[in-house]
């Protein structure tokens, strides 16, 4: 009998991007093998990497194969060597914003976990961080300010303006609430929505929507929190959280906040999912939550565990191989655990190794095989 075979579009990008992803792609290997199943990687360019050689941030040969695929696996973009093009030809916006508008990904799903074992690289006091903590962030990616129009810079009597609307529907809110919700059902029944509504009538609005949502699921807790309110107190008491719902812009932030209070963005993966697939899966791509880091690209040295992290979470969402997603996450787990520490997450400690990128990746495998 054929294996199962999965097509994935891969697109490493800039930075550090493709050498993390080689990291990510040997992993996926080494499961393929050890669940007996097949992936096809379709690897294109995309970002600068894309400018440099087809003239575009996001090529028509990247998006079909994107199309083609059942989930795309996401680098990074962007970088000092394209800033002085015009904005919208840059790498973020010519290719992550038209991504996430093509497919319709609207639920952006960031875990900020703190690993026990790497509480210490935590900027927080240990005695807040404890023996870590576990938060998922559910960021609405498809409307609010980023997408809203009217968008524009214009003269007028006084001088230039700018003009960024922010605009959401009940329905777009109601959709994005249903997968806060449904996440804290599988995790420890509590949601904190975050808003501006003593502010902003869109907050109104948003409260009011996850409030007659909230409805649906009896046994989950609900809290508002103002987004200024929210950013301390993930500060002052993040083992308090379970999962946090946010439009755009706030969970824009706010997730950047939490993933670095974990110790490391290197650490933390991404999802972000459209079109339902039915069966609880989803068209999504996945992605690390930090950026192409430009400054340490090509020596070798960054960290690739968000990447694989990433790339459990499109096992666990796209593809539904549970078992080999949580495979991945021991494996991450493991490697850490046994004292692994790339520089963004090296704190000195006894018993621990600053490595390499490859290194690290090697840790992991080993971890992937010695569970065959």
């Amino acid at each position: 009998m054929d294996k199962q075979a999965y097509r994935i579009a891969v697109l490493p990008g800039d930075g550090i991007g493709p050498e993390v992803m080689r990291e990510a792609l040997r992993v996926l290997e080494a499961v393929a093998v050890r669940f007996d199943v097949c992936f096809q990687f379709d690897e294109q360019p995309v970002g600068g990497a894309a400018i440099d050689v087809m003239g575009s941030a996001l090529p028509e040969v990247t998006l079909m194969a994107c199309e083609k695929a059942e989930a795309i696996l996401f680098g990074s973009v962007g970088g000092p060597k394209w800033e002085s093009l015009p904005p919208d030809e840059q790498p973020e916006r010519g290719a992550l914003l038209p991504l996430r508008k093509h497919f319709g990904l609207f639920a952006n799903l960031r875990p900020s976990i703190c690993f026990p074992s790497l509480a210490k690289a935590s900027p927080i006091r240990h005695d807040i961080v404890g023996d870590g903590f576990d938060v998922l962030c559910v960021r609405e990616l498809t409307g609010g300010i980023y997408f809203g129009e009217p968008k524009e810079i214009r003269d007028d009597i006084n001088g230039r303006v700018a003009v960024d609307t922010m605009i959401y529907h009940e329905s777009e809110i109601e959709r994005i609430a249903h997968v806060a919700f449904n996440s804290a059902t599988g995790r420890r029944n509590k949601v904190t929505s975050i808003d501006k509504a003593n502010v902003l009538r869109n907050g109104i609005l948003w409260r009011e929507t996850v409030e007659a949502v909230a409805e649906n699921y009896p046994d989950v807790q609900l809290e508002h929190l103002y987004v200024d309110n929210a950013a301390m107190q993930l500060i002052r008491r993040p083992r308090d959280f379970d999962v946090i719902l946010a439009p755009n812009l706030f969970g824009d932030i706010l997730s950047d906040e939490m993933a670095m209070i974990t110790g490391s963005l290197g650490m933390l993966a991404s999802s972000s999912l459209g079109k339902d697939k039915g069966g609880g899966l989803y068209f999504g791509m996945y992605e690390p939550s930090g950026g192409s880091a430009p400054d340490i690209a090509g020596q070798g040295v960054a960290n690739p565990c968000a990447q694989i992290l990433s790339a459990a979470l499109l096992l666990r969402y796209s593809l539904g191989l549970t078992s080999a997603a949580d495979t991945i996450d021991c494996a991450v787990r493991e490697a850490i655990d046994a004292g692994m520490r790339t520089g963004d997450i090296f704190t000195g400690e006894k018993d621990t190794k600053k490595v390499t990128t490859a290194v690290m990746g090697e840790a992991i495998l080993a971890a992937i095989n010695e569970g065959n």
